[in-house]
């Protein structure tokens, strides 16, 4: 599920409005009385399609019963949201519990926009996945609770491995690299859909180096892609991306790869599940022969690195219900409730306890053994500008896939990233 990163230009403009609706009211963090929460009703925001709507009206109906009060959902779409929430959080009666993408929450965080959650974690997220809770803490305090993640997976035509006479699925990164080219020595299919601007599936080669995208120069953020690790992930994606016959200038978007793949006529593409489900909606007849697999790492012990999009969920800090926001946090994250969704929409959870629930979900079970070593782009609110079109990162890997050395595209677009990194929050 792809999530754009938090415009962050106009949300600094927040900091003095938000300070002055949060935390010093006599009417803010009211506590349950007698008759709890009677008359009390919650606002939360969730983003079209994250939760079913009898998930939704389950939850409801058990948290009036555990608490007398209400919740209302309002299902916000993601084009505008940015700008929405930044508006929302800036007013006196912000949404009280919102769903926030997880690479989004720092920026929130720093502007002072969401409230701290360190006690909540505390007691119900001691278990939480380290890879799924990293983008909920900023500056060491727990500002939101995580909620799901999604990663990318190989998908691949089993019809076409298996006239290339491959029996077994790789392991490891070279077992399928040798795969594909017996997928194109054997057989008349384009091994792997490639382009040359699967940034996403780029970043998740340089998790898988331990490497990272920016580094700290003084008490800035610079450009790190002139870093050997990250050299490293992408020497990697050129030796897979030279397999393919798809475009190094365009991304996995353009055009949509699953609709590639729906032609019967490649071996595989790295893509999210749902992409799977386009080839199908796009060909029927390519559901028998469409599977998953884990992403391969180096050795057969650990897959490869992958990055990680979900959603977190925050409590805003301008909210006069805090503690029936917990509240509900508590009973939305609970294994009954955080299981189910991820049943339901074959996301992963937030405990790897919970991963049982995504069984006959086949994108799904291919997605959960990298979960746990993944992880996000980087966790900083000057990474927002980074990703505005036309994204350097793009850039650099064109220039890679096109020939010039991964050192001399850093150089390249060097400039244009930092400068992009040192714009105003």
């Amino acid at each position: 599920m792809k999530r754009k990163l938090i415009a962050a230009i106009g949300i600094a403009g927040m900091m003095v409005s938000i300070a002055a609706c949060g935390g010093d009211s006599d009417d803010d963090g009211k506590k349950a009385g007698a008759d709890g929460y009677a008359g009390e009703t919650l606002t939360v925001w969730v983003m079209d399609g994250s939760s079913p709507d009898d998930w939704q009206a389950d939850l409801a109906k058990d948290f009036e019963a555990k608490t007398k009060a209400k919740v209302k959902f309002e299902i916000q779409k993601w084009n505008g949201i940015q700008q929405k929430l930044t508006t929302a959080l800036s007013e006196e009666n912000p949404p009280d519990v919102f769903e926030i993408g997880n690479t989004q929450t720092p920026a929130y965080a720093k502007t002072g926009g969401l409230a701290d959650l360190s006690d909540l974690k505390g007691e119900i997220g001691t278990d939480w996945s380290e890879s799924l809770n990293k983008s909920a803490v900023f500056d060491g305090k727990q500002y939101a609770a995580p909620w799901f993640v999604v990663n990318r997976v190989v998908v691949y035509n089993k019809k076409i491995w298996a006239d290339a006479g491959i029996k077994e699925l790789p392991k490891t990164r070279d077992e399928f690299y040798n795969d594909l080219k017996t997928i194109g020595e054997k057989t008349d299919a384009e091994p792997i859909y490639l382009p040359g601007q699967n940034w996403y599936h780029f970043v998740g080669l340089v998790i898988g180096e331990g490497g990272e995208l920016v580094k700290k120069d003084g008490d800035k953020y610079v450009s790190n892609l002139a870093d050997p690790k990250v050299a490293a992930a992408t020497e990697t994606y050129k030796k897979f991306q030279a397999l393919s016959k798809a475009p190094k200038d365009k991304d996995e978007a353009t055009p949509q790869q699953g609709e590639i793949f729906a032609k019967g006529k490649t071996g595989s593409f790295i893509g999210m599940g749902w992409e799977g489900a386009t080839a199908i909606a796009t060909n029927p007849a390519i559901e028998k022969d469409l599977g998953y697999f884990t992403i391969p790492g180096p050795t057969a012990d650990k897959p490869e690195g992958v990055f990680l999009g979900g959603s977190n969920l925050a409590v805003a800090a301008g909210s006069k219900k805090q503690d029936l926001a917990k509240e509900f946090l508590k009973l939305a994250l609970s294994d009954k409730y955080e299981g189910g969704l991820a049943k339901a929409n074959g996301v992963i959870p937030n405990k790897e306890a919970l991963q049982s629930n995504l069984k006959g979900n086949a994108a799904a079970e291919a997605a959960a053994p990298a979960a746990g070593t993944g992880d996000t782009t980087p966790l900083i609110p000057e990474w927002a500008a980074v990703e505005n079109d036309p994204n350097p990162i793009k850039t650099y890997l064109t220039a890679v896939m096109k020939g010039k050395s991964p050192a001399d595209a850093a150089k390249q677009v060097e400039g244009e990233f930092n400068k992009r990194l040192a714009q105003q929050q």
